[in-house]
């Protein structure tokens, strides 16, 4: 085990609001915002949402309660922390998949993320954009893109609390302002009644393995459980902090998000434009949305142009920390300065955005690339890309980290460390978090999995 010396010189949280903002933010990102409404809307409205939230309690926070537990104990990065509570090289596989998944997220990320930075000036300036139009464009997308990663190096290179603690203290305040801002514009429009009926009224007739498997995936991905950056950011706690507090937090702020992100875009889409489905898919933000607020008076640029900040403020909370992940393990492992790791992996980022970017233009090599995974059929470099370290891999680091701390570690060790700090952790919770990460989680995940390579018929959606 680490000494605190070694500990303190890799950096530490400032305070516990801190680490509670930059956890949260990465957590928070445009998966509640962008993903949550259009699933959402996917898997029947209100159903779905009671689903995600029991996914998110008996699921998503064991898991997270997992990863920060492991981190903190170690000291250490996904890596470093397998190695150093004494895991063998497969164990530490998984660790290697969680810098790859958050250094791979970070290059396609980014380039929606870029997407949002270009929508807040053509709400502002109110020019209407064509979304097929835009993404096909490369002088757009890519610079946009680039300009994204770099504001993302720029707050690592601050390091633990004077680059990520002081953004999130200063960003996740504003993006709970701007939520709470465009949702009350959109809950009192005329006609509003109806998305908010569709959206918080659950029909239970709708729910079914796909709604649940679609709600478990959302709640993973969601939660950012299984990318190792929960494992990063609880390295960075002193000894004494209250992890269960903290995590009850992180949840807590992003399902709210995902949920206040519902009661921005139904409402105001039932209200504004009656004949279009809440089903839209991806594009639900970005070719819906406008249109929507095109038609708030008065000032609907403004609030068009508040809501694509909100985008930007949620992927760069997220995008930070997917940074943070591989240059902890250059610092830990490698022994580079944090200075050399975040320009190297921040470029290099860059370089892989350019496919992702590309993709979207019909035609060219990246645009026509395809694979078949058990029968599903995924097309296209940045879809590519999101199957196999968005959505597939994470899968597989949350089952291979609760086996890890469940069954191969000591996992009383594991509850004793999430308890410190904490009076509440004793009897009941403690044992049932030890039979939730040993039997539920793994269970669960394993079903998420075989969903996903068509043991239960067509490949469903992980997540």
């Amino acid at each position: 085990m680490q000494n605190s010396g070694t500990r303190s010189s890799r950096g530490q949280w400032g305070s516990t609001f801190g680490f509670i903002m930059a956890a949260g933010g990465s957590a928070v990102g445009l998966g509640n915002i962008w993903r949550f409404p259009y699933i959402t809307g996917q898997n029947g409205g209100g159903a779905f949402v009671f689903v995600y939230v029991l996914c998110v309690l008996l699921i998503g926070l064991p898991l997270l309660l997992n990863e920060i537990a492991l981190g903190r104990k170690s000291g250490k990065n996904p890596v470093g922390a397998i190695k150093e509570t004494g895991g063998n090289r497969f164990w530490q596989s998984a660790g290697v998949l969680c810098v790859l998944v958050c250094f791979a997220v970070l290059s396609y990320y980014s380039v929606i993320a870029g997407w949002t930075i270009g929508y807040i000036f053509t709400e502002l300036i109110n020019i209407p954009v064509d979304f097929e139009d835009f993404v096909q464009t490369p002088l757009y997308v890519i610079p946009l893109c680039m300009i994204f990663i770099l504001l993302t190096i720029f707050v690592v290179l601050g390091g633990i609390s004077g680059g990520i603690e002081k953004a999130a203290k200063f960003l996740m305040p504003v993006l709970f302002l701007i939520i709470l801002l465009i949702a009350a514009r959109a809950v009192t429009l005329p006609g509003a009644g109806a998305g908010i009926e569709y959206y918080l009224s659950p029909d239970f007739s709708k729910i079914n393995g796909k709604v649940i498997l679609s709600a478990l995936g959302q709640a993973f991905f969601s939660l950012s459980v299984g990318w190792g950056l929960m494992i990063t950011f609880g390295s960075y706690l002193p000894r004494d902090s209250n992890v269960i507090q903290s995590s009850g937090w992180i949840a807590g702020m992003d399902s709210m998000v995902a949920l206040m992100g519902g009661l921005m875009i139904f409402p105001a889409l039932f209200a504004l434009l009656p004949g279009v489905s809440p089903d839209e898919g991806p594009a639900l933000v970005f070719n819906v949305l406008p249109r929507v607020f095109d038609q708030i008076e008065p000032f609907g640029n403004i609030i068009g142009g508040m809501f694509f900040l909100l985008l930007l403020v949620a992927a760069l909370t997220s995008s930070i920390s997917m940074l943070e992940v591989p240059v902890a393990y250059f610092i830990d492992e490698k022994k580079w300065s944090r200075k050399k790791a975040t320009w190297t992996i921040g470029i290099a980022a860059m370089v892989l955005s350019i496919p992702s970017s590309l993709a979207a233009v019909k035609g060219n090599f990246f645009n026509n690339m395809g694979f078949n995974f058990f029968g599903r059929q995924i097309a296209g470099f940045f879809d590519l890309m999101d199957f196999f370290f968005g959505t597939l891999a994470i899968v597989v680091i949350c089952l291979m980290l609760s086996l890890y701390t469940g069954w191969i570690k000591n996992v009383k060790e594991y509850a004793a460390e999430i308890g410190q700090g904490s009076t509440f952790f004793e009897g009941l919770p403690k044992k049932a978090w030890i039979f939730f990460i040993r039997w539920i989680c793994p269970i669960v995940i394993l079903l998420v999995l075989l969903n996903m390579i068509g043991i239960f018929g067509t490949p469903g959606e992980g997540g």
